[in-house]
């Protein structure tokens, strides 16, 4: 039986926090893999300056091809409707019944658990690992409060530190948007994706 962590989003682009979030979460927990999950059409919201799933999911894979515990699934673009995690955790159960699925999330979004589609199966098909950055986002004991009325939230919970890097896909954007360099802030085959297919380069003032 292998350990599994899921780390869902858009990644409209991934960039270094993820992969750091990623690792931190693997180390910690002795996963034997991330995948990471791009999503294909959010239920709450439009994707900002959206390339396309197909060009989210190539740069998720430029992002993470020098690591050989990183995969990138295509659970969520392949699947037609809105993206709700509980129903890409089924399809990923279905897929590895004899595995441990984890779900990475940050400590804001734990908090908001009770709000999500189905938190009792989503519970019952994968453990939770919430990051924990100093100094920002919910407490331990502020998440346990929220979820307190899932029945055995708690006990699908735990919790692991990573460092504060504050860079963000959408201040990436901008600064392609407006002709400044992103590399060290993206994977360089990210940073070359972008470059080579012109992406997020609308608005640009010169």
């Amino acid at each position: 039986m292998a350990r599994i962590g899921i780390l869902g989003g858009t990644f409209n682009p991934p960039h270094l926090g993820h992969l750091i979030c990623a690792q931190a979460a693997q180390t910690a927990l002795g996963l034997d893999a991330v995948v990471f999950v791009p999503v294909g059409q959010p239920p709450h919201k439009e994707i900002t300056g959206d390339p396309g799933h197909e060009l989210r999911f190539e740069l998720c894979c430029r992002a993470t091809e020098s690591n050989d515990r990183f995969e990138v699934s295509r659970a969520e673009i392949d699947r037609p409707g809105k993206s709700y995690t509980v129903d890409t955790l089924n399809a990923l159960h279905l897929e590895h019944p004899q595995d441990q699925l984890t779900f990475i999330i940050g400590a804001d979004m734990a908090a908001s658990l009770p709000s999500w589609r189905e938190p009792e199966r989503l519970l019952s098909v994968a453990s939770f690992a919430v990051g924990q950055r100093a100094g920002h986002g919910a407490t331990p004991e502020k998440i346990a409060a929220a979820v307190a009325e899932i029945p055995g939230a708690g006990e699908r919970m735990e919790f692991f530190k990573m460092g504060r890097i504050d860079i963000s896909s959408s201040e990436i954007r901008d600064r392609v948007a407006r002709g400044l360099p992103i590399r060290y802030l993206v994977p360089d085959g990210v940073c070359d994706l972008i470059s080579e297919k012109g992406l997020y380069r609308e608005g640009i003032t010169r």
